[in-house]
């Protein structure tokens, strides 16, 4: 589960602004780390496969990620730009799909090859078409899933909603939110999963997020204020969340905020653990000097 907002330069008379929280198995430690630029020689080894490296030096990035895993629930890269996944279900079954890239693998290799949000999207669709999306998105068991992207930076933003290899598109007008569920209503008409409970658990995290991007000027404040609310369902299924139980435990475990200026370098707000009860670190995001 995750939640995801972002609001343009006209939505905030300011940087573009881009935040998420990653909802993971509550004890699953999550880690924000610095990502140099690299050059791979031959292949860059992801979470469960390896695929033909980048033939440039990645662009250095900000990023959390499971400790286990080799993707990135979300972060941002030294050019500015802002990415995030959020699990979806469709109707095609994501369980006989063979290992390949996950979610969170294409948000680091998106990150890492992408100037902009625009890049960062022909990066997805080609990864998608060339390398294939499947495996599990969690350590020690098998479930694997489709994933939607949010991807901005300072002056545009777009939504990638897919169903294996299968994808659709949309800009950005303003303000957008995504959660764990289809969105994009041609795409959503076609693929949504009829016995996902998107009524329960997740359209009361949309409808607050929505709330959120509609006042403005939406502020880096305001972003925080709603990642760290318990707002948008019961039973702990909320924007800050809390779900215990035998068999299914869910909580965010990981929370960023990031602002996108047209010049000078980025600033990412970040949070490992609930927000409810964290404080955001400011960090610039910029190659360390020598």
């Amino acid at each position: 589960m995750c939640d995801l907002l972002c609001a343009l330069p006209t939505a905030t008379g300011g940087p573009t602004l881009f935040a998420k929280n990653s909802d993971r198995p509550a004890q699953e430690v999550q880690l924000v780390e610095w990502f140099p630029s690299h050059m791979d020689i031959a292949t860059t080894a992801a979470t469960h496969v390896s695929i033909a490296a980048h033939p440039h030096a990645t662009l250095g990035i900000l990023g959390s990620r499971p400790a286990w895993g080799w993707g990135l629930e979300h972060g941002v890269n030294t050019a500015g730009v802002a990415a995030g996944n959020a699990t979806i279900y469709t109707t095609l079954d994501p369980r006989p799909f063979p290992d390949a890239l996950t979610g969170m693998d294409l948000v680091r290799l998106a990150l890492e090859r992408s100037a902009t949000a625009a890049a960062a999207v022909d990066t997805i669709r080609h990864l998608l078409a060339t390398a294939g999306q499947g495996g599990s998105c969690h350590e020690g068991s098998r479930r694997p899933s489709w994933s939607s992207f949010l991807v901005a930076d300072a002056t545009s933003a777009f939504v990638v909603e897919t169903s294996g290899a299968d994808c659709a598109v949309e800009a950005v007008d303003r303000v957008r939110v995504i959660s764990n569920r289809t969105t994009i209503s041609a795409f959503d008409a076609e693929h949504r999963h009829p016995g996902q409970p998107v009524a329960d658990l997740v359209d009361p995290r949309l409808r607050a997020s929505r709330a959120v991007v509609s006042a403005e000027p939406v502020t880096v404040r305001s972003l925080q204020r709603h990642l760290a609310s318990h707002d948008g369902g019961v039973g702990g299924w909320t924007i800050c969340m809390h779900v215990e139980g035998p068999e299914h435990s869910e909580a965010t475990t990981s929370s960023m905020v990031a602002e996108l200026p047209v010049h000078g370098p980025p600033i990412a707000h970040v949070l490992v653990g609930s927000p409810c009860a964290g404080t955001y670190r400011r960090i610039q995001v910029e190659a360390p000097p020598h």
